[in-house]
């Protein structure tokens, strides 16, 4: 069976008034059918918008999708026309935003933001899909379900608006959930809930997930797959075991060392990921982690290397030293 996601060398850029950002550099990815893939990356690697392509919801202008295919269930989603995608948002294809109170509609009570969708993608009459909707805020684990389908955002709290937007994602039955930092705005007991909500409904349910998230420790519990983004392009890809266990690229070395862990001393202190995030309208032609790494050479300069296989199969990584990288982690622990 084919890939229910196959994203082809998808590259998205935005022209601004400092230059070109090729936010989106070429990258390739699958999701299976009921799998869950995280996307992994400090803020500017390019997580949101490679998932903003897929749905096609880039603005134009600034911001346009210049090359690539997005295969989704047999389709070619760059072929589709306007009205073909949105077909595919809601229905097809559901989307949980980074911050729900900017992405629910505030003059609207939670009951007509899930009706909506029904309405629009299943044709739906009004008492079937407040029908609908009753049983999707007791699927979520909204207390009182009833009361607060009449109530309006801002009298949640947000750790319910999330609750809710995840009950609009999986309105209409979707193949695939895109999470855009489900957490972020929470705090971390409410992050647990709401990420072990979303594991047990798509495994209940079948669905496949796409969590984007700059937290490798979300990714250890929750994801199948990671890839690891870094200035537009993936850097590093395998099954959530290889990545953690053996890491072959030196920012997602980086990363994993700057995650708190449980099992370290108390007076432990976190090893951040030295320097700044690269501009992407200045890039050279090496690799862009080159000036922030640790074990750069001088042919980290000279060229931008390839991902290539390392390791295990299915496991890739973009370094011209990833098959020195468990040995020179071994010597540097």
């Amino acid at each position: 069976m084919p890939p229910l996601l196959e994203v082809r060398a998808l590259h998205t850029e935005f022209r601004t008034g400092a230059g070109l950002v090729r936010a989106v550099d070429g990258i390739s990815y699958t999701v299976e059918h009921g799998e869950t893939v995280a996307i992994v990356g400090e803020s500017g690697s390019g997580k949101s918008v490679g998932a903003l392509s897929i749905l096609r919801l880039i603005p134009n202008p600034p911001g346009r999708i210049t090359n690539g295919e997005i295969l989704f269930d047999g389709k070619d989603l760059r072929r589709l026309s306007e009205a073909e995608m949105r077909e595919i948002r809601g229905r097809d294809i559901g989307m949980v935003f980074q911050e729900p109170m900017t992405s629910l509609n505030p003059v609207l009570t939670i009951a007509r933001q899930i009706t909506e969708t029904l309405e629009q993608h299943q044709g739906a009459d009004r008492a079937t899909a407040e029908r609908r909707a009753l049983e999707l805020l007791e699927m979520v684990g909204i207390a009182d379900p009833k009361r607060r389908l009449k109530q309006y955002p801002h009298q949640l709290s947000g750790g319910m608006r999330q609750r809710v937007m995840i009950a609009v994602a999986l309105a209409c039955n979707p193949k695939l959930i895109i999470a855009d930092e489900p957490t972020t705005a929470l705090d971390v007991t409410i992050q647990a809930q709401i990420l072990e909500l979303m594991k047990s409904l798509t495994r209940k349910l079948g669905v496949a997930q796409i969590i984007i998230t700059h937290n490798l420790g979300v990714v250890a519990r929750y994801a199948a797959r990671v890839n690891v983004m870094y200035a537009g392009r993936i850097v590093e890809a395998g099954s959530a075991d290889a990545i953690y266990h053996n890491p072959r690229h030196p920012y997602t070395m980086a990363l994993l060392k700057s995650v708190p862990r449980l099992d370290q001393p108390r007076r432990a202190r976190l090893d951040p990921v030295d320097g700044q995030p690269p501009d992407l309208t200045r890039l050279d032609g090496g690799c862009a982690f080159r000036p922030r790494c640790r074990f750069a050479v001088e042919q980290c300069g000279q060229a931008r290397p390839p991902l290539a296989a390392v390791g295990e199969p299915g496991h890739l990584s973009a370094c011209f030293r990833s098959a020195e990288l468990a040995e020179i982690r071994d010597v540097a622990a």
